[in-house]
């Protein structure tokens, strides 16, 4: 019996110390850290911090501040986002909710009956972006505020020169911007500086986020909220925290696919599609009934996403993942023809669409990672900035359903589970996601709307699926069905003619559209402990692989 004692002490000896130290030493650890970002500037303020050595949680603070300058018709420190983090000495993914929330004068929507839900600023919901950003730096980093901190004050006020797609934006959006915002960005010629905002990133460098939230920021922003018809008051600001949730985690034929939870759709939608399709071997498929599969599916998880879901804090969610709905969802599809939407629900024909946010990847040379999806919603937001601070405010109180069951600017009709609440997070589709393979690791993300949720399930499909290169599962045309409107929105070459020819005559409708989307990706063996990281060619985004010398 002592024998035994002994035997299973030692045991249970190795379970506590040394197996976990096991597990660290063999965490995948690849041979160069890479940065994917949507701004070379930006990226390049994250490569400054590892080789400073910094991680990829200082990384993602800088490049996420450094965004907010060079990218503005994206994102900010005005708007909010979500990180997924890989941290890889525990091998555990953290979920960052830094999204915005209403302020309490919205009330309950009511005053979007009088006034914009997109421009001004009135639309805009309390920002998260830097609660998230020093929550990261202060719980994960090891560099110092003033560290992350310099890049993007140094691009503020050095200035940057516009790139061809962001005075497309600046032409299309201008009209509704306010006098200042208009100073800063209308020019047009040389520079877009922004000393105004190099002053509050300099505050918080030097002050933290107490001062944003609490602060001299927050008093002067709440001053000009009062002038200029916003509905921030000091209260929402010092009421505001970032969020560690649990992110989602789906088991589909042998992959792990981790992404975001609630208050993002992104995450629930990808486990409602994969759901559906779980007992369905789509490698072997043609490639029509695969493509028809997804539409349908899509199609039905859009419709419960927008009835159904909203922030989990001030709504209660139906499981919308149990076996036996899943099943009958997959039954009700028809192999020879389409589902019309209006058979499934009654919900109004929306119109519009949108087309923003950021996303980059990082994958430090210990193997964390982060990816991160980053937003004002609206190109430039309400296209407001606050004179006293340089902060563009974010117009994401158009995300919720500030009428019930009428469109969106993104054509989303939603339902009450989305409805304006004080306090409440709007519902979202930023979908950073993580998908681990036996021998492969696949970071991915990108804006785009209510197509982002599509995207990354096509991207994470090519992954899984395997059946054609790592490029083409970032670079392929696009496809997407989102219940309302009841049409298959495709880019140039998603479908040949007779793909086209074939589903029409089984009822589908298709509407060309643009190309869309701006993904950056990483994908990793872990054999060969290399990296690689995509850009997607709709965008400026650069890849930056960065040798650590360790």
């Amino acid at each position: 019996m002592n024998q035994y004692l002994r035997y299973m002490f030692v045991v249970g000896m190795f379970f506590y110390f040394i197996a976990p130290m096991y597990a660290a030493a063999s965490a995948f650890k690849p041979l160069q850290a890479v940065i994917v970002a949507a701004e070379a500037d930006a990226a390049k303020a994250g490569e400054r911090m590892l080789q400073q050595g910094g991680n990829a949680f200082d990384a993602a603070a800088a490049v996420a501040l450094a965004l907010g300058v060079v990218e503005p018709g994206s994102s900010g420190i005005g708007g909010g986002g979500f990180f997924l983090l890989y941290l890889a000495k525990e091998k555990r993914v953290i979920m960052l909710d830094a999204r915005e929330t209403s302020p309490k004068l919205a009330g309950h929507g009511e005053i979007y009956d009088h006034y914009s839900s997109i421009d001004g600023a009135q639309s805009a919901g309390v920002p998260g972006l830097l609660a998230g950003i020093d929550h990261l730096v202060q719980h994960y980093g090891v560099l110092s505020r003033q560290a992350i901190s310099t890049p993007a004050i140094t691009l503020a006020k050095n200035g940057f020169i516009p790139n061809k797609r962001l005075l497309r934006m600046l032409k299309w959006r201008n009209k509704a911007f306010n006098a200042e915002a208009r100073k800063i960005f209308l020019p047009q010629k040389g520079r877009v500086h922004q000393w105004v905002l190099a002053r509050t990133l300099t505050r918080y460098a030097k002050l933290g986020v107490d001062d944003f939230y609490r602060g001299e920021t927050a008093k002067n922003l709440v001053a000009d909220m009062r002038r200029d018809g916003g509905l921030i008051r000091a209260d929402d600001l010092a009421a505001y925290q970032a969020i560690e949730r649990e992110p989602i985690t789906i088991n589909w034929h042998g992959y792990r696919i981790v992404s975001v939870n609630l208050p993002s759709s992104g995450g629930m939608v990808l486990a409602e599609v994969l759901g559906i399709l779980k007992n369905d071997d789509l490698s072997s498929m043609p490639a029509l009934t695969q493509k028809k599969l997804l539409i349908e599916s899509m199609r039905r998880a859009y419709k419960d996403r927008n009835e159904n879901l909203g922030d989990r804090d001030f709504v209660s969610i139906p499981d919308l993942l149990k076996d036996k709905y899943l099943e009958a969802l997959r039954q009700s599809i028809d192999s020879n023809k389409a589902t019309p939407s209006s058979s499934l629900g009654n919900q109004q024909e929306p119109a519009g669409a949108g087309r923003d946010t950021t996303h980059f990847s990082i994958i430090d040379q210990d193997g964390n990672m982060v990816v991160a999806t980053l937003s004002i919603n609206y190109p430039f937001g309400s296209a407001y900035v606050s004179p006293a601070t340089g902060i563009l405010l974010n117009d994401e109180m158009d995300d919720f359903a500030t009428r019930p069951n009428q469109p969106n600017a993104y054509g989303l009709v939603q339902g009450k589970a989305n409805a304006v609440a004080p306090g409440k997070r709007m519902l979202s589709s930023m979908t950073p996601t993580l998908v681990f393979g036996s021998g492969r690791i696949f970071l991915l993300g990108t804006p785009g709307g209510s197509r982002i949720i599509s995207m990354v399930l096509l991207a994470s499909m090519g992954f899984m699926l395997n059946d054609y290169s790592s490029e083409e599962w970032v670079q392929s045309p696009r496809y997407h069905h989102q219940f309302l409107p009841d049409v298959i929105q495709y880019e140039q070459g998603a479908f040949s003619d007779q793909e086209r020819k074939t589903l029409t005559a089984q009822g589908y409708t298709f509407k060309k559209v643009r190309d869309y989307g701006n993904m950056q990706a990483i994908v990793c063996d872990k054999e060969t402990r290399s990296c690689h990281g995509i850009s997607d060619h709709r965008g400026n985004g650069i890849v930056l692989q960065v040798p650590m010398g360790k």
